[in-house]
């Protein structure tokens, strides 16, 4: 789960980080009124979305104004005439594909006196289970890009859980940012506030781009996007009031209500696959035979009917997908179960793609039975090779 920018800041203020004084504003009409809390004379005025790359984002409405999702004022009236553009526009960024994402909430923060913008990010490091530190003196830029093109500013620096974060992890990342005096000693207290807000909150990401070092010479936390794991939300009632469910993908917030695991991809041949193992295997082999899928949709050991008949219809709900396939193998699951799903869930939306069904497994005679006696155009696959190229073939004639 993923929050906005003004709602890390505030999170992280709450950890002692160094953050500009800001105000989320949701009505045009409260943001002249909220520029005015703030010290000035210089207001950035930033659009609020999940996604990156704001600032060189473009307005789809013309009623917008010039200029992307990050803007500076020079006065209260100008931060509230801006406020007043985008709040409602769709910002298109390179995140957000060519749909865009629409703008309902603006965030005013106070201008700062920028010397110096650097990259820091905290992960998890799945290859040795630690955090990891990734830091780089390029701030401010597309981190993806710095890493393919001078790949040696970028330094990670890996915390051991077992003894957390040490004053000689503050000490690396100040020395890979080239930061001394003032604002080192300051790094040395902000990393280990930053690990602490991490551990404690369950965090998956946490990414500062930039983190600016002002003029004065003060570390400064100046953008914040943060993201959570999902299985540890049930431990922060606090975070998940924070959850934007307009931010979301529909079907894949669709699919969560019925504790499915689905994530939209770019293909179109729509899978239901029981285990993410064997779902990952029949992603790979579609892409074998020269097609894309077009999500990955899990729909657990012990899906009900009922499960599997929303499952199907989260698929067939989607415009990109041409063709289905659905690949069980029943151990918990049973294939007559799965049978009776796709036979209801068809009925209820009807079927106007090519649907391959491989059953093995639990009870597969008995789903084969229901499926060949429903009547429906249903072409049946022995095995998964055998399913993804029928798949394959029917989508591309």
């Amino acid at each position: 789960m993923n929050i906005h920018e003004y709602q890390a800041k505030r999170l992280l203020k709450e950890f002692g980080a160094p953050i500009s004084e800001g105000r989320a504003v949701y009505k045009a009409s409260e943001a002249e009124a909220a520029a005015k809390e703030l010290p000035g004379p210089l207001y950035v005025v930033k659009a609020q979305i999940h996604a990156g790359g704001r600032g060189k984002g473009k307005f789809k409405e013309s009623q917008a104004g010039e200029g992307g999702g990050v803007r500076l004022a020079k006065s209260t009236s100008q931060a509230a005439q801006y406020a007043k553009e985008m709040l409602g526009a769709t910002l298109v960024t390179k995140q957000t594909g060519d749909e865009g994402k629409q703008v309902n909430t603006i965030y005013i923060e106070n201008g700062s006196d920028i010397e110096t913008e650097l990259y820091l990010s905290a992960l998890v490091d799945r290859a040795n289970g630690q955090v990891a530190f990734i830091v780089s003196t390029e701030g401010g830029m597309n981190i993806e890009e710095v890493a393919e093109e001078t790949p040696e500013k970028i330094v990670t620096v890996h915390v051991d859980p077992a003894t957390g974060c040490m004053p000689h992890h503050a000490r690396a990342v100040a020395a890979a940012l080239d930061l001394d005096g003032a604002a080192a000693k300051q790094c040395g207290k902000l990393i280990p506030l930053l690990y602490k807000a991490f551990t404690e909150k369950d965090m998956s990401l946490l990414e500062i781009n930039p983190l600016i070092v002002t003029k004065g010479g003060d570390l400064l936390v100046l953008d914040a996007k943060m993201g959570f794991d999902p299985n540890a939300l049930f431990r922060h009632q606090n975070i998940l009031e924070m959850r934007d469910k307009s931010e979301e993908d529909p079907m894949e917030l669709k699919a969560s209500e019925f504790d499915l695991s689905y994530v939209k991809l770019d293909g179109n041949i729509g899978c239901m696959v029981n285990g993410a193992g064997l779902a990952m295997s029949t992603m790979d082999i579609i892409k074998h035979y020269g097609a894309e899928p077009a999500n990955f949709l899990d729909v657990g050991g012990g899906a009900t009917k009922e499960k599997v008949t929303e499952a199907f219809k989260i698929i067939t709900t989607d415009p990109a997908v041409k063709g289905i396939l659905v690949n069980i193998f029943g151990g918990i699951m049973r294939c007559d179960v799965i049978a009776e799903g796709i036979v209801a869930a068809v009925k209820e939306v009807g079927l106007d793609d090519p649907l391959v069904v491989r059953l093995e497994g639990t009870n597969v005679e008995k789903g084969k039975e229901i499926l060949s006696n429903s009547g429906l155009k249903i072409t049946a696959a022995d095995d998964l090779e055998d399913a993804a190229q029928k798949v394959v073939k029917a989508v591309q004639g």
